[in-house]
């Protein structure tokens, strides 16, 4: 499978309702998971399996996740998202030892480090450009993240 057709496919899997895809050949095994709870797609592809001799199974379609499972929970109108600026690895501190920069019920202001995002070894803070009270954070520590992801959930009005 050339590397155009892989990404085909994973962009098909992208916008279908299918959460896990997994292609086994003698050349190659691939597997693709859709993360719904992370707003990613992490994309999972092995070593070329060992040659077999050829068998004949029939392939069997996966059965289709439903609709609601796929389509992400909609932001309450009065809350504002602080979204990834960058790919990279989401931290809520500074070091292990150290506090969270934020946690949920926080009062913030526009400017104040909310959490730190590595890319490429560099770690980069990341800004409040709003002020408000942390409502909920989206996601995980030492989790990666995705351009334009959203990372935390606040209030403007708290």
């Amino acid at each position: 499978m050339k590397a155009k057709e892989i990404q085909e496919l994973i962009d098909y899997i992208s916008n279908s309702g299918l959460a896990e895809v997994k292609i086994k050949t003698e050349e190659f095994e691939l597997s693709i998971k859709k993360y719904a709870d992370q707003g990613g797609t992490r994309y999972v592809e092995s070593a070329p399996a060992p040659l077999a001799p050829p068998a004949a199974q029939p392939v069997a379609a996966a059965p289709a996740a439903p609709a609601a499972a796929a389509t992400p929970a909609a932001t309450p109108s009065n809350l504002v998202e602080i979204k990834s600026p960058m790919i990279g690895t989401f931290y809520l501190t500074p070091n292990p030892e150290s506090p969270s920069f934020v946690t949920e019920g926080d009062s913030i202001s526009a400017g104040k480090t909310v959490c730190i995002i590595e890319a490429m070894k560099l770690f980069n803070e990341i800004e409040s450009e709003i002020s408000g009270k942390i409502v909920k954070i989206l996601v995980n520590n030492a989790t990666p993240v995705e351009y334009d992801q959203p990372l935390f959930l606040v209030d403007p009005a708290g």
